[in-house]
């Protein structure tokens, strides 16, 4: 709408149903008692009593820490891990005679890792505090005593305050609506950040403020606000303002919430009465639930296993120490002389060897510390963290129309996304455009509208008739094309119409009406370019704005709104010319989903009184006159044909009205949205139900929701992955199907098991009224349909099916006793679609399959309506939509579109997953080879409880030597490209089986370290222990040793991650042979410091190792014979057992990856095989035809 008319629009008459003028009654009564306590002294917050109430400050933080809490929670948080318990306790004992190593040297490590994941920690809160001090420190005007308007920071704001805010600005707290820019005191406003709908809401401040227009009226302006007490409901408020000593209600239509938008209004004032963290949309601000990927909580069960296992290790090292110790001195003679056992501390006193046996248990446990990865965790942080990055950074998951990457907002899931087992997906906005296209339509029984829907060319196809050549394929993608780019929301071909030759039609009075109540029935706001002076319109939903734009397009142009009527630029059949035609608007009866409809009450410029009503045609045919029109019948077969064709349709009508019958209407209609009781919504739909009747049939609409690009091919991929998809969507059970079919969900030829309570029977009882009778019918009916879709799976092998099952049925199908069968019977089908599901319904179904089935599931919509889905799931991924940021903000994942899908689980799912199970495996097998040596040589020095290696040696393995190959293996390992990932999905299988983390791989790799450890000490003793070392000829000292092993271990673990990268770097290649390379400059320059610090290190290295060829040859020889086996198993399971990355490995080495019957071959080859999707389609059809040619050609 132009701005100039914008100062005259009154919306007297446009208020909907909950936007009538409230009266005090029983709703009113509780305010004063518990919970509804609050009083606000508006435009007096100094007011005394107002500063003894002490509210809330209007500041929001929602960091997780402060500057007083951050070191003890962020600890607490740290020592929730059993495994730093553990080492916070062995680095306790270090400060004791106990301890086998140096304070210092068990206590660094720990504080390097604790360190860096409470920095990680603080780096992140850091970000959400500067978002909170972004909004916080947004600017809004609020009144002065002088009664001028002044900016200031939202933080600043106190209950009571009166503030402007100005069109296109976020409210900054809970506001009561004063007055606003129309005369009416009314306002537009988006809640887009609330609940996700980006439709716009209609407020209206009270009549006895609605006067208040300028600054200057609110000089003298006060007023006292009770109301109740802050809560986390939106969409209810009580209240009452006492102004000038008169009392006027306050109802949810004056308020205003914080984060709202102020939309198609110049500004309004308001009166704050909830700030900070008593507003409502801080109230709904929820902790997302804290979800934990299979992995880590399997990672506990071995750190547990592990604590085990050195517990059990050290207990036998404390019972053969004891013993020992208690045979040392017999009759005089001492065994272990050096021990001094006649002359020795409580450690190795032979009369008290129980005594040293417990002591030496706690050295043990401290010693044998190093079997578990200290760094572990800090390590799966840091590596998780930069494969976020990577799926942030990915230009292939970019969406350049709306300028959105994808994000991973959580990167505790990353290796998550390689398992996936269950899709869950809701349909609008998610796997469609939610973009409405006026496609077709009915009038008087004609259809007109040539275009053909993306499901009609699967639905012809499913027939093998196409209904149009390839060329015509192509001219109609390029005219959508133009078309798209033209005219958003208008996509219809059919000359019969355009250009004004609907005039010519047999039924040019009915197209003429048809294509008025398109431009009047509805609650669109025009917005008229200051510029340009074209016209575009703000409206409820999409579908609303297709049709403004069609009747706009075909020579209805609607223009504007005022106070009381609608102006419509209309063509004159008879002069051919645009005329400018006024409707008088008198009420309007607005769509909910239990009226399923929408009416206008108009008065035309011959004073004709006119109901214009459109709605869904299960309510509207049956509201039609008793001498209904002669092609009624024909347009319920367009609009079934509409509905198969998989567009959403709506029935168009009307009737003139006397004046009597609108004056008995408008009298009850005022006084029940004038009325606050419980009843109130009964009453209104009463009055409107009572003026709906006797309709005059005129034709049906039908849009088009078009599917995503890339969706078909994404959905196929996804299936021949392995992952089952279950579509969830409040759409009619026609529509859901036939969306099946075009995005390839269903197949012809694929059986379909349909659970409905749309029976006879069951309706039968609905119009009985009987509701006990009706549960216990519908409930029976639902538990028989399942078990006969059982049976029928039971009964075929080579069968797929798909479940299709409505929300009645659903709400039964999902009771307690009943919900495992019906987990049975989806799981046994190839797709499976829930319609007209709601939000509740959505969750619950999410639950069942994540609780049921005990596997990965990821929920995937774009709504506000898809919250609760998104955050029961194992992984919540939102689409960053039309519907707001609802769904993107309760999600893990955000993507711009459902085919980026394909890519964010086969491609990075994969590797994330492949490297995460990789990098723990390793990390659990270096740290047996590494610990398992200590406690070998601890036996072989009969448990006296001494390390075989230097204090820093034992620190700083784990954190230095060893760390950064399996943290660039966790970033950048591949086992192949992204193009055979997608070229071959089956390789998901491997995640969704668990292959690379099961207990199998995980056992073999730490029975590859033990054998690693034994090998490299008895080669190591071996070779020294009678083999003369100096030129003395005296054999190896414990420092010589002990730095020799280290050696080969540092070594023997590097070569052995060179041998299992599959995708070598130039940063792999420096970590790898730089972690051997800082042990060998560590060993220079700790070897340098005085012997105090260096101790058994003190120039090991540069004195005895370095120049002795015995050191270096062992060091050679040690390494391969410890990695001929793992070489010779590796060599021997790829080449003869081939895993499925192996196979399409040697395909690529081979060269064959373009051959299409090997590539066949190796896909046939899949764990699961594919019941949906194109390829499922093909296959199918390739049995067939190899079926009919086996009985065509006769046997020898």
């Amino acid at each position: 709408m132009a701005r100039g008319r914008r100062s005259k629009f009154r919306v007297s008459k446009l208020y909907s149903f909950a936007c009538g003028r409230s009266g005090f009654k029983e709703d009113h009564s509780q305010i004063g008692g518990p919970g509804f306590s609050r009083v606000v002294y508006a435009n007096d917050p100094d007011f005394e009593d107002a500063i003894n109430l002490n509210y809330a400050s209007n500041s929001v933080s929602t960091t997780k820490y402060t500057w007083a809490t951050f070191i003890p929670k962020s600890l607490f948080e740290q020592f929730r891990r059993v495994a730093n318990i553990y080492f916070l306790i062995t680095a306790c004992l270090s400060f004791t005679a106990l301890a086998p190593y140096s304070a210092g040297s068990a206590i660094l490590p720990l504080i390097v890792v604790i360190g860096a994941t409470m920095v990680k920690e603080a780096i992140e809160d850091w970000r959400r505090s500067q978002q909170d001090s972004e909004v916080n420190n947004r600017k809004v005007k609020v009144c002065r005593q002088d009664g001028n308007f002044d900016y200031t920071e939202w933080k600043k704001l106190r209950v009571g305050d009166i503030v402007k805010v100005e069109k296109d600005e976020f409210f900054p707290a809970d506001l009561i609506l004063l007055s606003s820019s129309y005369p009416d005191a009314v306002c537009y406003v988006e809640t887009m950040n609330l609940d996700g709908e980006t439709n716009l809401k209609l407020k209206q401040a009270s009549e006895a403020t609605s006067g208040l227009q300028a600054d200057s009226s609110f000089l003298d302006f006060q007023a006292v606000i009770r109301c109740e007490d802050p809560n986390a409901s939106l969409y209810s408020f009580v209240g009452s303002m006492e102004l000038k000593d008169e009392q006027y209600p306050l109802s949810p239509q004056q308020l205003l919430l914080r984060d709202s938008k102020l939309r198609n209004t110049d500004y309004i004032y308001g009166a704050v009465i909830f700030t900070g963290h008593d507003t409502k949309v801080m109230q709904n601000a929820t902790d997302p639930p804290s979800k934990r990927s299979k992995i880590e909580r399997k990672l506990d069960k071995i750190i547990y296993l592990l604590l085990a296992a050195v517990v059990l290790i050290s207990t036998i090292g404390s019972i053969f120490f004891g013993i020992a110790t208690h045979d040392d001195l017999q009759d005089g003679k001492m065994k272990r002389w050096y021990l001094r056992p006649d002359d020795t501390t409580i450690f190795y006193d032979p009369n008290k060897a129980a005594i040293a046996a417990i002591l030496h248990f706690l050295t043990a446990m401290m010693l044998y510390s190093y079997f578990i990865p200290i760094s572990l965790y800090v390590s799966i942080e840091i590596v998780k963290v930069l494969q976020a990055v990577f799926i942030n950074q990915d230009i292939q998951m970019y969406h350049e129309e709306s300028d959105r990457p994808a994000h991973a907002r959580t990167s505790n899931l990353t290796e998550e996304l390689g398992q996936v087992d269950t899709i869950l997906s809701d349909k609008t906005g998610t796997l469609t455009c939610n973009s409405m296209e006026f496609i077709k339509c009915s009038i008087a029984g004609t259809a007109y509208g040539h275009g053909v829907t993306e499901i009609e060319r699967a639905m012809a196809r499913r027939k093998g008739s196409p209904i149009v050549t390839e060329q015509d394929n192509e001219e109609h993608k390029e005219n959508h094309a133009d078309a798209k780019s033209a005219i958003k929301g208008f996509n219809f071909k059919d000359g019969r119409l355009m250009y004004g030759n609907w005039v010519n039609e047999p039924r040019a009075d009915a197209i003429q009406k048809f294509f008025r109540l398109l431009a009047i029935c509805h609650t669109c706001i025009p917005e008229e370019d200051e510029e340009s002076g074209k016209i575009s319109y703000e409206a409820e939903s999409p579908d609303e704005a297709a049709f403004v734009v069609a009747a706009r397009e075909l020579g209805f142009e609607f223009c504007e709104r005022t106070q009381t009527s609608i102006s419509v630029h209309e063509l004159n059949p008879m002069s051919g010319k645009i005329v400018e035609r006024s409707y008088k608007l008198l009420n309007i009866l607005e769509f909910n989903s239990s009226r399923k409809r929408m009416s206008v009450i108009v008065r035309d410029e011959e004073g004709k009184l006119l109901l214009l009503s459109k709605g869904a045609d299960s309510v509207m045919f049956e509201r039609l006159a008793k001498n209904r029109m002669d092609f009624e019948e024909k347009t319920k077969e367009h609009v079934n044909e509409y509905a198969d064709a998989g567009l959403r349709t709506l029935v168009l009508a009307y009737r003139e009205l006397d004046e009597e019958e609108y004056t008995t209407f408008n009298k009850r209609f005022t006084a029940a949205k004038t009325s606050v009781s419980a009843d109130r919504d009964e009453k209104i739909e009463e009055a409107a139900d009572m003026i709906e009747r006797d309709l005059v049939l005129l034709g049906a609409t039908a849009v088009e929701d078009k599917l995503q690009l890339g969706v078909p091919e994404c959905i196929d991929k996804l299936a021949q992955a392995g992952i089952k998809i279950w579509v969830l969507t409040g759409d009619k059970m026609e529509t859901a199907i036939n969306i099946g079919f075009a995005c390839s969900l269903l197949r012809q030829g694929m059986k379909q098991i349909i659970i409905t309570l749309d029976t006879p029977e069951i309706i039968g009882l609905e119009k009985a009224g009987n509701k006990d009778a009706i549960a216990k019918a519908s409930k029976e009916s639902v538990v028989h349909q399942i078990n006969e879709g059982r049976k029928l799976i039971s009964s075929s092998n080579t069968e797929s099916f798909a479940l299709i099952i409505d929300g009645k049925s659903l709400t039964y199908a999902l009771e307690d006793d009943v919900k495992d069968m019906f987990l049975q019977l989806a799981i046994g089908c190839g797709s499976v679609i829930c319609c007209r599901s709601s939000p509740k319904q959505k969750a619950l179904v999410t639950r069942l399959v994540k609780t049921g089935t005990h596997k990965v599931t990821l929920a995937i919509g774009d709504g506000a309506n898809d919250v609760g889905m998104l955050q029961e799931a194992d992984i919540g991924v939102g689409i960053s939509g039309a519907e707001g940021m609802q769904a993107v903000m309760s999600s893990d994942v955000a993507i711009a579109q459902f085919r980026f899908l394909e890519r964010l689980l086969l491609v990075h799912g994969h590797w994330c997953y492949r490297r995460i199970s990789s990098m723990i495996c390793y990390f659990f097998y270096k740290n047996i080879t590494f610990g398992l040596t200590l406690f070998m040589y601890e036996a072989y020095a009969s448990f006296s409880g001494q390390p075989a290696y230097n204090d820093w040696f034992l620190s700083l393995y784990n954190v230095f030597f060893t760390s950064l190959p399996v943290i660039a293996l966790g970033v950048f390992d591949q086992d192949v490209s992204p193009r055979f990932c997608l070229k071959f999905p089956m390789l998901y299988q491997e995640g969704v089986q668990n292959v690379l983390f099961s207990w199998t791989r995980l056992l073999g790799w730490m029975f590859n370290g033990i054998l690693n450890a034994i090998t490299i000490f008895f080669f190591c003793i071996s070779a020294f222990q009678y083999q003369a070392f100096r030129e003395g000829g005296e054999v190896v000292g414990y420092e010589v040793l002990g730095a020799t092993m280290c050696s080969c271990v540092v070594w023997v673990v590097n070569c052995q991650m060179a041998l299992s990268v599959g995708f070598f770097t130039l940063i792999q290649h420096i970590f790898i042979w730089g972690g051997i390379a800082l042990w060998y400059l560590f060993l220079l320059a700790y070897g340098a410091i005085t012997p105090t610090i260096s101790t058994t290190a003190f120039m090991v290295f540069v004195e005895a190792l370095a120049p002795a060829p015995s050191y270096w040859i062992l060091t050679l020889f040690v390494v391969i014979a410890t990695l001929i086996p793992y070489f010779t198993y590796s060599a021997i399971q790829i080449r003869f057992f081939p895993m499925y990355h192996n196979m399409v490995q040697w395909m690529r080495w081979e060269g064959r990856a373009d051959d299409p019957e090997y590539c066949q071959v190796v896909r046939q080859r899949s764990v699961r095989p594919t019941t949906v999707g194109v390829s499922a389609r093909l296959d199918k059809a390739t049995q067939l035809i190899t079926r009919r040619v086996h009985h065509a050609v006769p046997s020898p």
